[in-house]
């Protein structure tokens, strides 16, 4: 038991950290199994598994050109307003 204080001081935090051990190996052959159990099952249904669709419309790729269509306007609306004010700049 304690003396009685004005100010009340603050406790410890007491953590519960567990260290967990991480594998890229291991990760990457856990899912390699999984896509092969997957795409085993698929073919005793009589299904395929198409990837290249996913990758195409999804992929890297997709957004570079949405990306760069954007860009390529919003350089252009730049370019309209500076000509404008170059405009009246000199003939106003």
């Amino acid at each position: 038991m304690g003396l009685p204080t004005l100010f009340k001081l603050p406790e410890y935090s007491k953590f519960e950290y567990h260290p967990r051990h991480f594998s890229p190996q291991k990760e990457a052959l856990e899912k390699r199994k999984s896509l092969i159990r997957t795409e085993v099952e698929l073919e005793k249904n009589g299904k395929t598994i198409d990837f290249s669709n996913g990758f195409k419309r999804d992929g890297f790729f997709y957004r570079q050109a949405k990306v760069e269509k954007r860009s390529n306007v919003r350089l252009i609306v730049i370019m309209a307003v500076l000509v404008l004010f170059a405009y009246f700049l000199l003939y106003f």
